[in-house]
Formats: structure tokens, sequence, C-alpha cells
């Protein structure tokens, strides 16, 4: 080195006394020495041309130098500048190429993981960090830990955090104190004031036997007076007992064909297939006057010899507001300075409910006398005949009292660097009724473990390229209210800034089975990850392995539709953001401690044989790579071609009817019409994504931006949401919806409603108001086609 430095030193004294060099144009009247000049340059060789080339130097005082730069500027010196220039050539080159091949090393396994089934290739953003899919999962990977998420749960569960109690307020500061600590971008906390319903400490609920003229003759007395169903009808209700099994709407029409009209009865029924909000509506639509909800063993228990068992002594908690949100603002969101009119969700009902045990259920249908139980209809109450009824005449009395309560949700932000107004939004339920361990402590801790994670990769070097927005809600037991009243205040925007919702709810209730309810824009991508996340039950075998049996179809296994309970719907249905939430179960029958004061950290450690902190790590890692995924990729990992199959499906049930309708005139032409649109939408997107230079960021922002759209084009643009919240047109409810499209067809021969389908109770079929229906869904789907398109110039 000192070598080449004196080298550099010589060189520099020899052409010190140049100040600086020009090219002087050769004026008209040197025209002729310039015509000898090019003539000399054609003769010689570029080397001479260089030595020989006149250069002309101006002093500090404008005096030509021309002579003497001729002079000074020797062969040797030339030679050394161009030596010196090949010198810092290589040396430059050298640098660049050890600095790049490290980084080099991992694109081994970049693209090639992420390129999956979706269609088109999904590369990592690479500029502004060297860290890869395989980089990122595997640092996810080293800082996830099963300690932290076991003592989370335990220390949450033991928490008394039902809406609006002290110890909801302390648990709040707590969390906001943890997302602050992780230093993240951005925490704020989010309060609304709504309606929710408590017992009367006072006036509890009671259940008497009383003679015809309503005299009582006895009381059964609740064993689990504190427990009640939340926005149950006030007031009492006197009438005859009648079994009615889950009280589906098959089950009420069962009874219609037994003679036994639900109607002016109450209606004792069973845990299970439906929510309770839903059993209640249907109950009240058959004329029933009060329902009683209880737990059979026969649904929790199916081995009589298991150890952990729901008491017969204790009752089940659940809402039956058949709706989400505070039902005493719909449509708007639950703000104090806000001034709404008096009204109520229509989904609030009418009639008194109480939750029983089975010790208080076998008493009463010990009572009842009429037909026998259909097989299936039987429970195993022991000692217990089911019959049908009707029996005794019981007088149900329900005083809970309504208040208007803050709930506090709390939010926590991660921006992004390329696309920050796009959000992937996580959230997990923090309220729960009695201990809640598997209800909301699960789904805490995995959002804690998350924040924690992803806080220490991005200083790590991790740099998401959307961000993420983590959520704690409160109000989930009384119908995901935090969540609605939160997309009830952003509905005029979340479609343009939420990209994605993920739930943590309900994510560990066993580990035999794996379920994810899902927007089908997500399920591919659900696909890959699964083949990507190890069991936790079976070493080598990945998570896929456990939960898909051979030769079955995986979807068919796994994937089911959102149900109304479930904060995701309220995201997608009403919302139109495609949102998930995954689910460990037990194969059978559901965990049993679900919703009761049974639901401890000790009871669902012990379901799961001492296997809960390694299932939840599992579900946290599922989580994890999904969140990676959705908020690194350059392009978002959403299978919008899917809805073409998903249309396809629906509409193909219509053909039913093509006969009955080809008789009034009418056609599905034009609904197929608008699904051939949408497919050929969807394939032009596609084929313009894999003909794009995906370092065009304009364009891949402008890809993004039509694909995390689409599950909002399926939202009704010809209904209110004040009126219809849930406008998705496959999922919501109401009249614009493809199922009531459907209900409204079977009309035609007479039919009611399907099994297990909300009530749809017209008596007749309206021509007019079908080719309404009709026509509003054709819309709906061509606009989304439209919408898919792209520009309207675009748009054949």
């Amino acid at each position: 080195m000192e070598r080449v430095r004196g080298f550099f030193r010589k060189t520099n004294q020899e052409l010190s006394h140049h100040f600086y060099t020009i090219y002087k144009q050769v004026e008209e009247n040197q025209g002729k020495q310039l015509e000898e000049d090019e003539k000399q340059e054609e003769e010689e060789d570029p080397a001479a041309f260089i030595m020989n080339m006149e250069l002309r130097t101006t002093n500090q005082k404008g005096q030509k130098q021309g002579e003497s730069g001729r002079q000074n500027l020797t062969p040797k010196i030339i030679t050394h500048f161009i030596l010196i220039n090949l010198f810092v050539f290589i040396v430059a080159f050298l640098l660049a190429y050890f600095a790049f091949r490290d980084s080099c090393h991992s694109c081994k396994d970049s693209v090639s993981e992420v390129s999956d089934e979706l269609g088109y290739d999904l590369n990592p953003d690479t500029s502004g960090s060297n860290l890869y899919w395989a980089d990122l999962r595997e640092m996810f990977h080293k800082y996830l830990g099963e300690e932290q998420l076991k003592n989370s749960i335990r220390s949450i569960s033991l928490l008394d955090r039902f809406s609006g109690s002290p110890g909801m307020t302390t648990l709040s500061h707590q969390i906001r104190d943890m997302f602050s600590q992780q230093k993240l971008d951005h925490v704020w906390m989010d309060t609304h004031y709504v309606g929710l319903q408590f017992p009367d400490p006072i006036r509890p609920n009671t259940l008497h036997w009383v003679d015809q003229s309503g005299n009582v003759l006895g009381e059964l007395h609740l064993e689990d007076p504190d427990v009640y169903c939340p926005y149950s009808a006030k007031g009492s209700a006197i009438g005859g007992l009648i079994y009615a099994n889950y009280g589906r709407l098959k089950d009420m029409e069962a009874l219609q064909e037994k003679d036994l009209d639900p109607k002016g009865h109450l209606l004792l029924m069973r845990i299970g297939h439906v929510s309770f909000a839903e059993k209640v509506s249907n109950a009240e639509a058959f004329g029933a006057l009060g329902v009683l909800i209880y737990p059979d063993p026969a649904d929790i228990h199916p081995d009589p010899h298991r150890k952990l068992r729901l008491s017969n002594h204790t009752a089940v908690y659940g809402h039956v507001h058949l709706g989400t949100g505070d039902p005493y603002t719909p449509g708007f969101p639950s703000y104090n300075q806000t001034q709404f009119p008096p009204v109520e969700s229509s989904g609030l009902p009418s009639i008194p409910v109480q939750p029983i045990s089975a010790n208080i259920t076998a008493q009463l249908l010990g009572k009842l006398s009429g037909p026998k139980a259909p097989q299936e209809w039987k429970g195993t109450l022991s000692d217990t005949p089911y019959r049908l009824g009707p029996g005794p005449t019981l007088r149900l009395a329900v005083n809970n009292h309504q208040n208007s309560t803050p709930i506090v949700s709390i939010f926590g932000c991660i921006e992004g660097h390329s696309e920050p107004d796009h959000y992937i939004v996580i959230g997990a339920q923090r309220d729960a009724w009695g201990p809640g361990a598997a209800k909301s402590a699960v789904g805490t801790a995995i959002l804690l473990e998350l924040v924690r994670i992803f806080s220490t990769m991005v200083r790590n070097g991790f740099q998401p390229r959307r961000s993420l927005l983590f959520v704690s809600w409160d109000g989930g037991d009384f119908g995901n209210v935090g969540v609605t009243e939160w997309l009830e205040g952003y509905l005029t925007m979340l479609h343009l800034k939420a990209a994605v919702y993920v739930s943590l709810d309900n994510a560990v209730l066993g580990d035999d089975q794996f379920h994810v309810k899902t927007s089908p824009l997500l399920t591919s991508l659900i696909e890959s990850i699964l083949k990507q996340v190890d069991s936790p039950n079976y070493s080598g075998q990945t998570l896929y392995d456990q939960v898909v049996v051979p030769g079955h179809n995986w979807e068919a296994e796994v994937i089911r539709p959102l149900p109304m309970d479930s904060s995701a719907y309220s995201f997608t249905a009403f919302g139109g953001v495609p949102a998930i939430e995954f689910s460990f179960t037990e194969e059978g029958p559901a965990y049993p401690f679900l919703n009761t004061k049974e639901d401890t950290y000790k009871n669902l450690h012990g379901a799961l044989q001492g296997r809960l902190p390694a299932v939840t790590r599992t579900m946290a890692m599922v989580v994890g790579q999904l969140l990676i995924r959705l908020s690194h990729d350059h392009l978002l990992p959403l299978d919008f071609g899917c809805y073409g199959d998903v249309i396809l499906k629906h509409i193909g049930r219509l053909n039913e009817f093509s006969g009955d309708l080809k008789a009034r005139g009418l056609t599905l032409q034009w609904i197929y019409s608008a699904r051939g649109d949408y497919i050929r939408s969807a394939e032009k997107l596609q084929k313009e994504i894999h003909s794009s230079e995906e370092s065009n960021e304009r364009l891949i922002r402008m890809y993004n931006v039509r694909i995390m759209r689409v599950e909002f084009y399926f939202l009704s643009q010809y209904v209110s949401p004040a009126i219809y919240p849930f406008r998705h047109i496959f999922l919501g409810q109401g009249d614009h919806t493809l199922r009531a499209l459907l209900e409204h067809l079977q009309l035609l021969r007479g039919k009611r409603a399907g099994a297990g389908s909300l009530t749809y109770s017209r008596p007749r079929f309206e021509e007019g108001l079908f080719r309404r229906q009709l026509a509003l869904l054709t819309w709906t789907v061509q606009g989304a086609a439209n919408a898919l398109s792209g520009d309207v110039w675009n748009i054949d």
C-alpha cells in the first residue's frame, strides 16, 4: 500500500501545475489547421491520438498555455493516468462483489418458497432490507417461546374482566403500557359508551311452577342465578313447556308435524348447532313465549368415563342479540358525544330467555307428557324420559337491566415502509364472563406475544411493507360490541385502508382438528402456510398432514364459513374486509367449559392433556407466518380469482328453479353473464400482474388497491347499512343476499326456508320483489367485475 500511495503522490505532483483543462472550440479562421489535424488523427492509433491531442489550458489571468500543456503532458503521465483509473475500477468491482455475495446467500430461499399456488409471483420487497421469507420465518421461530404464552394465559385467566368491571380497567392499562414498552410507532385507546345488559342483584331471574290461573305452586331454584342471557327481553312469560331439541327451524317444523305448535308455549332447547340468538329468533318466529337453554351431557360428554366433565349444576352464558355491536345504536358508533334517536336493533328478541343447568332440566323433562322424542333428539341425562310435552305450566321472570357502560379497545401500530396506509389488523377479545381461559385469555396471550415478537423483529431489520395494527377488543361477550362499534365509526374509510383482519378468538379449544373460518380470498394462502408449520402432536409431520385425511378434499376438512358470533364476520359482512379466524378443536363435541365459570386454565390445560402451551405456540406460529406474508409480500397474497367459483356454486343452486322462472318470463342469464365478466376481469388482472415489472412501485400499489377491495365489491350498494348492516351478498343477512333469493324461490313450490337458516317469514312468492332481488344481486356481481377491471375505459 505504501508503494501505491507513493505512486499517487508522484503523479499528483506532475499534474498539479494544471488548473483545469478545457477543449477550446476552433474558430472559423483556423479551419485549415483543423482539417490537417483531422487527417492526422485518422492515420494515428487511439493511443497516439490521446497523446498528441492539443489541450488548451487557461490560467487565472486567461492566458493560453497550449504549448506548455503539450510539453508537460508526457506519454509517461498519460500511461500513469490510465493505470490509476484501471486500478480504481478493479478495486471498486471487487469490493462490490464481496459485499453483494453475502446478501445473495439469503436469496436462495426467498422467491421460490413464496411463489406458490396463488397464480402469480409474490416476490419480497428488497428496497430497505436483505431479510427474505426464509429469514423472517426463522427469526419469528427463534423469538417465539412457550413459557411466555403459558404464563400470560394463566395470569389473564385469573383476572375478573367482564366489561365495565374494575379488573377490566386494570387489564386495559396493563396492555396499553405493554404496547408502549415495545416501542410501537403508535399506541392509543378507543372508548365507546354502549348499552350492556346485566342481571339485577336485587331482583334475580326466577322460574316457578304455576297453575292455570298463574298462582305459584313452587319454585325451581336456579343453581347459577348470576348466569344470564344478555339482551333477553325483560318481563315474565307463562305457558306450558315443550321440548324443542336444538331449536333449529327444522326442529320447529318437526314439532308442528307432530301437532305440537310452539305458539303460546315456553320452549326447552339444548345447546349446540346454532347460536343462542338463532334459537331464540326461531322460537319467536313460531310464536313461542319464552325460551330455556341447557347443556345436555350428550353434546359435551360423549365419553362418560372422562375425568373432565361440566358439572350438572352449571349453566352456560350466551347473548341473544341476533346481530353484532350495540343493539341500541344499530348502524352507528356509540360515542358519548353523539345523539341518536331512540331506536333498537331488529335482532333484539321480544321474549324472555334464561340459561339453566342440566340438573334443573332433568326435573323439567321428568314432568313432560306427550309423545316420545325422536331418537336423535334424545340426550343422556340419567333417568330422564325425553318426551316432547306439553308439560305443567311455568312462569319465567327475567329482570335484567340495561346500563350505559364505557368499553375500551387498545390499539398498537407498526407502520409499514412502502404502503403504511394499508393495514393488516390483528385482534383478540379481552373480556370474559368468568375466567375465560379458552374464551379470551389464549387469544390475548397470543396477541401480546405477537406484539413482542414483531417489535423485536423490526429492531433487528424487518421492514414490513404494510402496517401491522394490533387490537385488544372489549365487549366481545356481548356480541363483538367493541369490534362493530369501531367498524361503524370508520366504515367510510376502512375498505380503503384495512387489507385483512385476523381474529385470535377461540384459538385453542382442543388439539385434534384445525378449522379455519375465512373469506374465500385467503383459502389458498392458508393451504400453503399449513404445509410449512410443524404439527404440535406428531413429530415429522406438518399441520396440514395432521388435519387433512389423505385422499380427502382439504377444504372440506378444514375450511368453515364465518359465523355471526365471530369478530371476523363483522369485518367481512359489515366492513367488506377479508377476515379469518383459526381454531384448534377436539374431535367430536366441543370443549365443554366455554362460557362457564369452569373455563379455567386448569381445565383447559387438562382438556389438552397438558399440551396447552405447545398447541398455543403452534397457533401463534400459523398466525405469525400469515402476518409476515400479508405484511411483507410485494403483492397481497389474496386469491381474487376464487370468487368466480364461489359465485358459480351459489347460483348453481338456482338452476333447480329455471323452469319455474321461464314460465314467468324470467331468466338467470344475466347473473351468469355477470359471473363470466368477473372471471374475465380476474384473469385479465392476473395477466397484467404477470407481465408487469415488480420494481415498479406505482404499478404494484395500484394492483394491491384493486386486490384488497375485492371483498368490499360484494357488499350490496343498494341497501342502507343502518337497516341492513350485513350487506355482503354471500355472508350477509337480508333480502339483498343470494340466500334470501333462493329462499324466496322455494316459496314457488311451497317450501319454507332451509334447515339452519334464519327466519324468512314471507308467506308466498312475490314476483315483483323477486325481480328486484334478482336485478340488484346481478348488478352487485357485475359491479364487482367492473371494479376489478380497473379504469372505466378498460371495461367492456
